[in-house]
């Protein structure tokens, strides 16, 4: 039987109905996500089994290591939005080379930021506040994080390749299959077994790789074999003018992503000062925000390939079409979660609060903040479909709106008036302001771009 071509085993995403299509994309996506929140889980169990220094020179280690991923996953980005666009044109020689070069340029890019980084371990971490009993411990983690590092961007580039064509399924498959070997390793490297010695939080790392290096293994065997979406023939391009390509969209995508935790580190600076019940209060609600978020998650990274080749197509009425029944969807489902969350605010309470004034911000959270989860849904799909629209400074641009204009300095005029509950009302309406003007601006863009097209 003849082997099908990439183009012919290729979801429809110009044609095929928008709805269906979209949902048969995000659910294996939302089961990639759980997989990957499990991967950060398991890790920071096992750690914790090792007592309090290990878990906290972990801790320190998540500014530096986020780093390095969102530059990965700007990167990522851009090599989407540059491959589904030339899908769309139904140029695959152009996506094939596109997909090469950015793999290349990832792997140069992050070999660079970690040497930098390994060179300069004690500085930083020791900027960041950690003492001298952890550093040997940080020492022991990031060696080996930074050396392995381009292990971790390859799978998450190569899956940025497969997401353009439209497969989602493996993608999710293979962070599946990372976090499960991770799962494997981690006790039997960490604590020893049999023959093996225990490397202790040396071994989480390790084992951190050994999953990373299958991905690799997996997603260049699927890129070059079965997909062929990977060719060293670059057609009317070259590779710098690729590179470029990528990174237009892709630095800015990973500096929009670099905002985020700085405007978190702000957040709980303002919840700070009414005390440590506050802040564990506050930090549970963030892990309810990032569970209660998945679905808005798998869609930001669904949406933005059925958008570029529907962009690259000159299909723009599907491209409206998909982003506002997307986002009416996202409003009514962020809405029911909110009221599944307050029907479950005691019971959630109490299972994280052993303290009574832990237990009351828990529930001040759940009653305000997660009521704008649809709004800022609608922010997220919209920044995303800024970038497949190949418009990165908008989408940059909107998170500065967002972050600095709307969302922290509301709160910090609630948290002003009302304390926390204004400062969570604040928020919330940080994320109204932002989310009608994210939708106005991109309608607006849809406009300019099919008057250009006439």
């Amino acid at each position: 039987m003849r082997a099908m071509s990439p183009t012919q085993s290729r979801p429809d995403l110009l044609n095929a109905p928008i709805l269906p299509t979209l949902k048969k994309m995000t659910i294996p996506m939302i089961f990639g996500m759980i997989a990957l929140m499990m991967f950060n889980i398991v890790d920071t169990f096992f750690i914790s089994l090792l007592g309090t220094e290990p878990l906290a020179a972990v801790s320190f280690t998540f500014p530096v290591t986020f780093t390095v991923i969102s530059l990965a996953i700007g990167l990522g980005i851009g090599t989407s939005a540059v491959i589904a666009k030339a899908l769309g044109s139904n140029n695959l020689t152009e996506a094939r080379f596109d997909a090469t070069i950015s793999l290349l340029v990832a792997v140069v890019l992050v070999l660079c930021l970690s040497l930098l980084g390994y060179l300069l371990i004690d500085p930083i971490f020791i900027l960041l506040g950690a003492g001298e009993q952890v550093l040997p411990l940080i020492h022991d983690y990031m060696n080996i994080w930074f050396m392995g590092s381009v292990f971790l961007i390859t799978p998450m580039i190569g899956n940025s390749v497969l997401r353009a064509s439209g497969d989602t399924t493996t993608p999710s498959l293979i962070m599946g299959g990372a976090g499960l070997v991770n799962a494997i390793l981690d006790p039997i490297l960490i604590f020893g077994f049999g023959p093996i010695p225990a490397y202790g939080i040396s071994g989480a790392a390790i084992a951190s790789v050994i999953a990373w290096a299958c991905g690799v293994c997996v997603v260049l065997y699927l890129l070059a074999f079965k997909k062929r979406l990977l060719s060293m023939k670059p057609g009317t391009q070259t590779p710098l003018s690729c590179a470029i390509k990528v990174l237009k969209i892709g630095v800015p995508a990973a500096g929009a992503n670099m905002l985020t935790p700085i405007a978190m580190a702000v957040m709980t600076a303002l919840v700070a000062y009414h005390g440590p019940q506050a802040v564990a209060a506050f930090g549970v609600g963030s892990r309810i925000e990032s569970i209660a978020s998945i679905l808005v998650l798998a869609l930001s990274m669904t949406l933005p390939p059925f958008v570029s080749q529907n962009f690259g197509a000159a299909k723009l009425n599907r491209v409206k079409e998909a982003y506002k029944s997307t986002l009416k969807f996202v409003m009514i489902w962020q809405f029911s979660i909110y009221l599944v969350l307050i029907a479950l605010s005691s019971v959630i309470s109490q299972l994280f609060g052993k303290e009574q004034a832990v237990v009351d911000v828990i529930k001040l959270f759940i009653y305000t903040l997660p009521l704008s989860y649809g709004l800022q849904g609608v922010i997220i799909l919209s920044n995303s479909s800024f970038n497949a629209l190949h418009k990165p400074m908008n989408a940059l641009i909107l998170s500065v709106i967002r972050l600095f204009v709307f969302y922290l300095p509301l709160a910090y005029i609630g948290n002003e008036i009302a304390g926390l509950l204004g400062l969570f009302i604040g928020a919330a309406l940080g994320n109204l302001f932002t989310a009608l003007v994210a939708y106005k601006w991109f309608i607006k863009q849809l406009q300019e771009l099919s008057d250009q097209s006439v």
